[in-house]
């Protein structure tokens, strides 16, 4: 369960990322309650997208049994490198002069993505993939709207680093799945 907990972290923190960017932007006057808006789309979507991954990768595991952990490997290291090229670079959310249900939804779905892949590896983890994933939906929940609040109240400086260290947690968690494995 430790592991769950990890990934769920690790993976919020593209989403709180960007939601600190979405709140600095105070360009949402069509979206209400902005924090609980988007909690509840990043933390949806984070929460349904490795599902997919885990069926998927279910659904291929018996072809390639003998290298699921070099896949899970591959696949969370690519992640994390993304995160921190990412991280060192401006993001979306800068470029977004107004915040609309469509951009949201957008950047819930572009910030997802990772969640996918990540729950692939989800089959090397003993543990029930609906309730993993629901703890990861919960976890970046709570990191997006607190991303949210962070950002109106200026802390734009947080919003790079997050992305970093959510990055280097997954590269470490692959490094970790190798040598166990």
């Amino acid at each position: 369960m430790t592991e769950v907990i990890i990934l769920a972290i690790a993976l919020s923190m593209d989403a709180f990322a960007v939601s600190i960017g979405l709140g600095a932007t105070k360009q949402h006057s069509k979206i209400a309650p902005l924090g609980l808006i988007v909690a509840l789309s990043f933390g949806f979507f984070q929460g349904v997208m490795p599902i997919i991954g885990y069926l998927g990768g279910k659904g291929i595991v018996g072809w390639v049994e003998s290298y699921t952990p070099w896949i899970a490997f591959l696949l969370l290291f690519f992640i994390g490198a993304k995160m921190i090229f990412d991280s060192l670079s401006e993001g979306i959310e800068e470029n977004i002069s107004k915040i609309t249900y469509r951009i949201l939804l957008i950047l819930a779905i572009a910030t997802s993505i990772d969640a996918m892949a990540a729950g692939f590896s989800l089959t090397l983890i003993p543990v029930n993939p609906f309730i993993a994933c629901f703890i990861i939906g919960v976890v970046t929940f709570a990191f997006s709207w607190l991303g949210v609040l962070v950002g109106t109240k200026g802390g734009t400086w947080l919003e790079s680093k997050a992305e970093f260290i959510g990055g280097v947690t997954l590269i470490i968690m692959a490094i970790k799945i190798l040598i166990t494995s």
